[in-house]
């Protein structure tokens, strides 16, 4: 995830990933911690675009498709 520099200027800053998912298990909402390439601290993001997520079983293949 790429963060402008106004965006992570305004963001909370943790020294680990660990006490960001503190914070985040903490939270309303669904949040993760990732390391911010402007900074190289911690922030939260609810955003999930980009997030590559393991595949179930069965997607994307031949056996499982219908015909």
């Amino acid at each position: 995830m790429k963060t402008r520099p106004g965006i992570c200027q305004k963001k909370r800053r943790f020294a680990s990933r660990e006490a960001a998912e503190q914070v985040a298990l903490r939270a309303d909402v669904t949040l993760r911690a990732y390391k911010c390439a402007l900074c190289k601290a911690f922030h939260l993001t609810s955003r999930t675009k980009g997030l590559r997520r393991p595949r179930a079983a069965g997607d994307g293949d031949a056996t499982s498709r219908k015909a």
